[in-house]
């Protein structure tokens, strides 16, 4: 039996260092892999292709239209706004995604961030190598407050995957738990969280960890209006979608002080303008949308992705989004 012919559009992204090997996808189809696709490349590199895997790469109407050999389109991410969904499906084809493949991994990140707050280890192992330690006429040095987690409160917005491994830390750490969720959820492991509405997660709640996903009742959520309820001292911490805050009202909250600090992998834009406000403010905390990259992540993503394409081949379909 033949392979059907497949196509990676990016897959620069998911193996740019080379640390994972393609044969999952190779034992499967006869494949073509890019590292980049730019816009008027798409077409071209999925001619005659019956399977494309795309990670950012736009699969739109026009884009499917010219390619009538195109049976089943695989996303390289959980996310998957970067197809047409409904004219893939209107034109009889396959979506798939990749679901909770990283929950661990954005959630170890998030935690890094509220540990960092605490104790500002970077900025203080900074000033030791400076020399800074080295002056001081005391045993000890300090140039930050220092906090500890024990009786603080985690409000959660949104509670997944990523959401229940946040908890669990939390809960490690002897924090309170709070979280919202657009449905009634109970935690069985978890029976003393709370459940609130958003007003009481953000005016009660130490620190704010954003895992939702980006819809127009989310898009900047965070937003001038908004922060004036959260509680004063609080700190965000985002590892969802960057549009969930509105970044120039974050940047006027941190420099009056009214938030303590924020904490972002991710940006409204990506790449982010050299202009960015949030950039130079020494109580944000900014990481190039690197929580889904652990080794283990896109490990579990590269199997999950041809899983998936293998499970279409036999005629079988899992993961679908349309």
């Amino acid at each position: 039996m033949n392979k059907p012919k497949a196509v990676v559009l990016d897959g620069y992204t998911l193996n740019s260092t080379h640390d994972l090997s393609w044969k999952p996808l190779e034992s499967i189809c006869d494949i073509s892999i890019y590292e980049k696709t730019l816009p008027h490349e798409t077409v071209s590199r999925c001619k005659g292709c019956s399977i494309v895997f795309t990670n950012k790469v736009l699969i739109t109407s026009e884009v499917i239209d010219s390619l009538p050999e195109l049976k089943y389109v695989g996303v390289i991410a959980t996310g998957y706004n970067v197809v047409d969904i409904e004219y893939a499906k209107k034109t009889g084809i396959v979506v798939t995604n990749v679901p909770s493949y990283g929950s661990e991994s954005v959630a170890q990140l998030a935690f890094s961030f509220i540990l960092e707050f605490c104790f500002h280890v970077g900025a203080h192992s900074e000033e030791v190598h400076q020399g800074k330690w080295s002056q001081c006429e005391h045993f000890c040095y300090r140039s930050f407050p220092l906090y500890e987690l024990h009786g603080k409160t985690l409000g959660i917005f949104g509670m997944g995957n990523i959401g229940r491994a946040l908890m669990r830390m939390a809960y490690g750490f002897g924090m309170k738990v709070l979280f919202t969720n657009r449905s009634q959820k109970t935690i069985p492991e978890f029976p003393e969280a709370k459940q609130v509405d958003f007003e009481t997660l953000v005016s009660q709640s130490d620190f704010i960890s954003l895992n939702a996903p980006l819809t127009e009742e989310t898009r900047e959520l965070i937003n001038e209006k908004t922060l004036r309820l959260f509680k004063k001292g609080s700190y965000i911490i985002n590892t969802a979608r960057g549009a969930l805050i509105n970044e120039q009202a974050v940047t006027e909250a941190l420099k009056a002080g009214t938030l303590a600090g924020y904490a972002t992998d991710v940006l409204s834009a990506e790449p982010p303008a050299p202009n960015n406000p949030l950039f130079g403010l020494e109580n944000c905390l900014i990481t190039p949308h690197m929580a889904w990259q652990t080794f283990e992540a896109r490990s579990r993503l590269l199997s999950i992705l041809a899983d998936n394409a293998k499970a279409f081949i036999e005629g079988r379909v899992q993961n679908r989004v349309n």
